[in-house]
């Protein structure tokens, strides 16, 4: 994904021997920054590739805290991202389910079906937000198919992949369980003592953050 586009016209008349040329400038892509999978693809790549500052942040569908990180610094990591200061991998995890296609699940696949060129890193980040915000630790079973995807709509999350969620359809190429499981094993290696979610790794310094410094964010963006 580019989060610059370089519009060059060239226009050459060749009338009674003369030419002319028309060259712009570069200009913002007016979708900003997109979406990709990682390069093992288990992670969701959000925003420029070549942002200055490149953060992971592991979170669970069902995790209270999960969801306090995207209330209180949901909107500034869309501001970040969306300025191309900034670029989030997001880890989902699954240990809160008590069994196979559960509540946490099928939020992750529901992710993954999000992932697409045309999924703007804006929609993507809006969509974890309001998918957090909707969070029910009440031993639900959590939103539904439809309530999931209409979420994705509200978001500006491209029709082609809500429809795939209202459908309940798998993420493509995606193993829920190696996903899961890959992705704790990088979650263990950064913190094996106080192994949980949400945790925010900054693999631009090679260390885990304190995000309950209030200011860790706007301290990252600073350096």
């Amino acid at each position: 994904m580019r989060y610059w586009s370089v519009v060059v016209v060239a226009l050459v008349m060749l009338v009674a021997g003369c030419s002319k040329e028309i060259a712009g400038v570069a200009q913002m892509d007016p979708r900003g920054p997109g979406t990709a999978l990682s390069k093992d693809g288990f992670g969701i790549v959000v925003g420029d590739p070549k942002a200055p500052v490149e953060i992971e942040i592991y979170t669970e569908p069902q995790c209270d805290h999960c969801a306090d990180l995207q209330k209180d610094f949901g909107d500034e990591l869309s501001r970040y991202i969306n300025l191309g200061q900034l670029v989030v991998t997001y880890r989902p995890l699954t240990f809160l389910d008590d069994k196979p296609g559960g509540y946490s699940d099928r939020v992750s696949n529901a992710l993954f079906l999000a992932v697409s060129p045309k999924t703007s890193a804006k929609a993507f980040q809006a969509f974890v937000q309001d998918l957090w915000g909707h969070q029910d630790q009440r031993g639900s079973k959590g939103p539904s198919d439809t309530e999931i995807a209409e979420m994705a709509q509200e978001s500006g999350v491209p029709l082609t992949a809500v429809e795939e969620m209202r459908a309940g359809k798998p993420a493509r190429n995606l193993d829920l369980i190696e996903m899961a499981d890959t992705n704790f094993e990088y979650l263990y290696e950064i913190d094996p003592i106080s192994t949980g979610t949400p945790t925010v790794f900054d693999l631009t310094n090679n260390e885990k953050i304190d995000i309950y410094d209030n200011n860790w964010l706007s301290k990252l963006m600073s350096t």
